[in-house]
């Protein structure tokens, strides 16, 4: 195998070490996060007078593992469906029905059991699936019943969702967040945010496929050290694993030319929009119909083409389907299908002009960039300015890993680029040339949310406004006005903010509460979701109903969470004002050191519930362990002191 070598001012990415490749060939199961809601839920739907929770969602969604930690610990019985019993009849209770029974009989067998996880319910005979059916009408078993989208599914099994007869949870796709955490705790070592992007949008949401992923990439020596930090990176082709060709089977196995002309042209052209009279329109439908190729029809009125001048834009559907062709074209094929690397720059343009449109417009909500994200996987060399941008718009969404990141890649390319530099700085790190001028306004910390070494000083407050104002107009401080407002002193931005941003000023200087959470959500409806955070947190302070407070504290923390390790001084006292006086008790005693033993001789508790308090204060403040408690709760305590 080849190892493609990157330099940059500080040398070459250093490769995954080969005592290190087979790091993840003893694999426990991964740690149960980012779903407590729904876990909450299911836990609901079995208590009181419910009956229980239909779960659907598509194949490696975490279904399974939901439920089960649901039920762990209760007295539940549990049954799986299996595709090569369909024809015999109750196979799926087989361990808990007598050989040969009614389905009069098998209801009434049943009727003492108080909880019954079905699982892989599509998968059940008529038999079964009539059984469960039944013991839904009559109601005395609570039914955990979860299904798999896509497939077909018994009648007797969708009418239980359809005729009412239990409530359905559609399981949503793990946060991208939550799937970094789970990444870091397989690979056992931190990925830069870059990889944790290319891996999510790949998998789709199937933490099966994920997995594989990883142990491949990790187990062939794909991952290479980041100059300068602790993260590790992925780029080049997608190992051809067994799941990977499970999901793209029905593009390699197109027996019509026409079709799979159309599906390599777009592997190699997508994402820049093709010139649809170079295509195959009959061939475009039919991919179309079945779900391969998504087409973006223009918006009506004039201006209507689209950025590149192509008036209708043609791509594969799914982040895997591109590469995987591209790795099966062949060398000659793929010499004929690449583009030259000047022939991405009209779309590196345009995605950039979308970029700045939106950020002049206080709109920094998610939009598709997939040129650039496709560049950076193949290790392509990013033009310095397109970099920028993109880490400029990452750290207006709070994003700041991702951020420095894209910094990084405009420094490969350019390594004295000013605008990189500056945002590596104002994401919280800095270049480890030791040549760099030091003591510029952006010296000693970063600014928009980046870790403050204390409180704030004037000096951090070095970036533009959000609104597009100039960040020194009429200030005698300097600084961006907005910063003011962040930093709790709204009276030194009066008169000089607009939209959301003076909504947010006046709703701090008049401590209004619930002006200040409107404040707070439409920021986060914009995407500024580090500045959300703050806003929710200052109106947790301002609320003079409890639990008004409590629920801003709350918002503030899930937001935060989002936001890749941002602390500020407005989010200071927030985690540990999510947890309860024993999980505050616990977790501080946890961050001096002591271990569960010491903690539950100290409090007089026993060990177990020493670890259950934690576990429960992990998934509160989005603690991957207790190695991560003492960098949470330091905005604590500095606001204490």
């Amino acid at each position: 195998m080849t190892t493609t070598w990157r330099r940059d001012e500080t040398g070459p990415y250093e490769p995954y070490g080969p005592g290190e490749k087979d790091a993840t060939a003893l694999r426990a199961p991964w740690p149960f996060t980012g779903r407590e809601d729904e876990l909450d839920l299911v836990r609901r739907s079995l208590t009181g007078a419910r009956r229980g929770l239909v779960v659907t969602g598509p194949a490696g969604r975490g279904k399974t593992r939901l439920v089960t930690e649901a039920v762990r610990g209760t007295d539940c019985a549990h049954v799986t469906g299996t595709p090569r019993t369909r024809d015999l009849p109750f196979a799926a209770f087989a361990p808990l029905l007598p050989e040969a029974v009614t389905l009069h009989r098998a209801l009434h067998l049943l009727s003492g059991t108080r909880t019954l996880l079905v699982d892989d319910a599509h998968l059940l005979d008529d038999a079964s699936a009539a059984l469960v059916h039944q013991l839904a009408v009559r109601g005395r078993t609570r039914l955990l019943v979860v299904v798999t989208d896509g497939e077909p599914v018994p009648a007797a099994v969708s009418r239980l969702w359809t005729g009412e007869l239990l409530p359905r949870l559609a399981l949503p796709e793990l946060p991208r967040e939550e799937t970094a955490r789970l990444l870091e705790a397989d690979a056992h070592r931190p990925l830069e945010p870059l990889t944790v992007n290319r891996l999510h949008r790949l998998c789709g949401g199937d933490l099966r496929l994920l997995r594989e992923l990883l142990a491949a990439v990790c187990g062939h020596g794909r991952l290479t050290r980041v100059p300068g930090t602790d993260a590790w990176a992925w780029r080049g082709p997608v190992p051809p694993t067994p799941l990977v060709r499970e999901h793209t089977a029905r593009l390699l196995e197109r027996v019509r030319p026409e079709e799979r002309e159309t599906l390599d042209r777009l592997a190699f052209a997508e994402p820049l929009p093709p010139d649809p009279e170079d295509l195959d329109l009959a061939a475009l439908e039919r991919l179309e119909s079945e779900g391969l190729v998504d087409v973006d029809e223009p918006p009506p009125g004039p201006g209507s083409a689209r950025p590149g001048g192509a008036p209708l834009g043609v791509r594969l559907a799914h982040a895997l389907h591109g590469p995987v062709l591209r790795a099966a074209a062949g060398r000659l094929r793929a010499r004929r299908l690449a583009r030259a690397p000047e022939e991405y720059g009209p779309a590196l343009d345009a995605e950039s002009a979308e970029l700045t449109r939106r950020i002049e417009r206080a709109d920094v909500t998610v939009v598709p960039a997939p040129v650039g994200d496709w560049l950076v996987a193949e290790g392509v060399p990013v033009p310095a300015g397109y970099a920028a941008l993109r880490a400029r718009y990452a750290r207006l969404r709070g994003e700041l890993r991702e951020a420095a990141a894209w910094a990084r890649e405009g420094l490969h390319t350019a390594p004295d680029d000013p605008s990189c530099r500056t945002e590596l700085a104002r994401a919280g790190t800095r270049p480890t040339d030791p040549a760099e001028p030091r003591g510029g306004p952006c010296d000693g910390g970063p600014c928009d949310g980046g870790p403050y070494d204390g409180g704030p000083r004037d000096s951090d407050l070095c970036d533009k406004s959000p609104h597009g104002g100039d960040p020194h107009d009429g200030d005698p401080h300097g600084g961006d006005p907005y910063d003011a407002v962040r930093l709790g002193t709204p009276e030194r931005a009066a008169g000089r903010l607009d939209g959301v941003f003076a909504d947010h000023a006046d709703a701090l200087a008049r401590a209004d509460g619930p002006a200040l959470d409107r404040a707070a959500e439409e920021l986060r409806r914009r995407g500024f979701l580090l500045f959300a955070a703050e806003a929710h947190a200052q109106a947790a302070g301002a609320h003079r109903d409890p639990l008004a407070a409590r629920t801003s504290r709350t918002r503030a923390v899930a937001l935060a969470r989002r936001c890749q390790g941002a602390r500020t001084p407005a989010l200071a006292g927030l985690v540990l004002g999510e947890l309860t006086a024993r999980q505050r008790q616990i977790v501080t005693l946890a961050a001096a050191g002591l271990s569960n033993r010491q903690i539950a001789e100290r409090l007089t508790l026993s060990v177990r519930t020493v670890g259950n308090h934690l576990y429960g204060a992990y998934a509160r403040l989005g603690a991957g362990d207790r190695g991560a408690l003492p960098r949470l709760m330091e905005p604590a305590r500095a606001q204490s002191a």
